[in-house]
């Protein structure tokens, strides 16, 4: 009872960092955190909910109340929630199979085993991950984060695919839509991130790099065929608010067979991806104060894939992008991620003409930047310094996450850090006992 009321509480300590220095500037930073995470979510999200099988609404108005649940109730002091590249074809299998209703019903159940795995205390398990494993990931998630956003930068329209190889062989076969003037405003932008926040970090960087991008390509580059949020995702829609109830199938053993597969993999990816999120926060923002709370990243987890299918969203975790733009941009506390949701949907009722004028490669720029500052040499030096074994898991989980997906590079690296283990022991007792005799 004593650890429920602990994660019931939503203002523990991973606000103090407001009381450090000026708090009034220390919440303007939330503030701007939250607001550029909201402007750069929004198109995110309506092409996770479009790729996924919903309707493009469904993404910003899942993403946001995700945004305040996980901040209130999570573990993690910077952890954005929302949806994410891992979820999609699962989420798709379930509305093909089992329509909308179905999803609800298979999120909600997901919901609770994660936040029964929470009470139990089961995200201990997360200290176990090597920290080779974790920089490696973290370089491997720059990487997918910088390819991501190669086409909008290059301003190239066609359709690229998912993969690196793909998106490589893509820019080959559509060289001749590279437009110059889409990467003058990715650099233009980038350049203003990085500079504008070296001069002080209560400058709102991102955003005055994004408003000037938008304004360039609305007078100077107007005629240069930016493509643009709209272009890309249509008009951003403002009818949000719809609750669905779940609904149950008609039971057989197969389908029950089914849907327990589908609940498997939602649990496994929201508590996988969201606690090494939380785990890769911590270390991206130098956090010296409250660590994460694994056990409470659990719980958390489970009340967002309770909630927010409710309100029309489907299920979501910690979005590694976004948590990675949150920090990079000034977080301070979960506060940013409460901002996130106020102005993600305020943007997208009163605002939204005007956010479809965003150049897409304003946002590469932005994620260009973050992608770039996610990787630091002392965490590399750290593994350099753990051995060969280590050196090579690192370089396999940078390697795999960006080539297969983030599930398969570090599982299978964590298998093989596993069978090194389970090896090592035998050998290490073997040598002790014969240094005893």
């Amino acid at each position: 009872m004593e650890r429920l009321q602990h994660f019931m509480n939503p203002f523990d300590g991973r606000y103090e960092g407001l009381a450090k220095g000026n708090t009034g500037l220390n919440i303007f930073r939330d503030f701007t955190a939250g607001l550029i995470v909201a402007m750069v979510a929004i198109p995110l999200a309506m092409g996770f909910a479009i790729a996924s099988g919903l309707r493009p609404e469904q993404g910003i108005l899942g993403g946001a109340i995700a945004g305040l649940v996980g901040a209130l109730f999570g573990g993690s002091k910077y952890q954005v929630y929302g949806p994410t590249a891992a979820f999609i074809p699962i989420i798709a299998g379930i509305v093909a199979a089992y329509n909308y209703s179905g999803l609800i019903l298979i999120s909600i159940i997901a919901g609770v085993i994660l936040c029964t795995m929470g009470l139990a205390r089961l995200g201990r398990l997360a200290a176990m991950v090597p920290h080779s494993v974790i920089v490696g990931f973290t370089i491997g998630i720059a990487i997918v984060i910088g390819f991501s956003q190669v086409g909008e930068v290059l301003g190239i329209k066609a359709a690229l695919g998912s993969s690196i190889p793909d998106k490589i062989a893509g820019i080959w076969r559509h060289a001749e839509q590279i437009n110059l003037y889409a990467l003058l405003i990715a650099v233009v932008t980038f350049t203003l991130s990085k500079l504008l926040l070296r001069v002080s970090v209560f400058i709102p960087a991102p955003l005055i790099g994004i408003g000037v991008a938008t304004l360039l390509s609305m007078t100077v580059f107007a005629d240069a065929g930016l493509m643009m949020v709209k272009d890309k995702f249509g008009s951003i829609p403002t009818d949000l608010w719809v609750v669905t109830l779940p609904a149950l199938p008609a039971l057989n053993a197969t389908i029950i067979a089914d849907m327990a597969y589908y609940v498997i993999a939602v649990v496994f990816v929201a508590a996988v991806e969201s606690l090494l999120c939380s785990r890769m926060a911590d270390r991206l923002a130098e956090n010296r104060g409250q660590p994460y709370d694994p056990n409470k990243e659990l719980w958390g987890q489970g009340l967002v894939n309770i909630i927010v299918p409710l309100l029309n969203g489907f299920p979501h975790t910690g979005a590694l992008a976004r948590t990675a733009t949150n920090i990079k941009v000034g977080a301070m506390s979960p506060l940013a991620g409460i901002f996130k949701c106020v102005l993600k949907l305020l943007l997208a009722v009163y605002l939204a003409r005007y956010l479809e004028l965003i150049p897409m490669a304003a946002i590469g720029g932005i994620l260009f930047y973050v992608a770039t500052g996610m990787v630091k040499a002392k965490e590399v030096k750290e593994v350099l310094s753990m051995g060969r074994f280590h050196i090579g898991l690192g370089v396999y989980t940078a390697v795999m996450v960006p080539m297969t997906d983030f599930l398969t590079g570090v599982l299978s690296a964590l298998i093989i850090f596993g069978v090194h283990q389970t090896l090592r022991q035998p050998l290490l007792q073997k040598f002790t006992s014969r240094g005893n005799s």
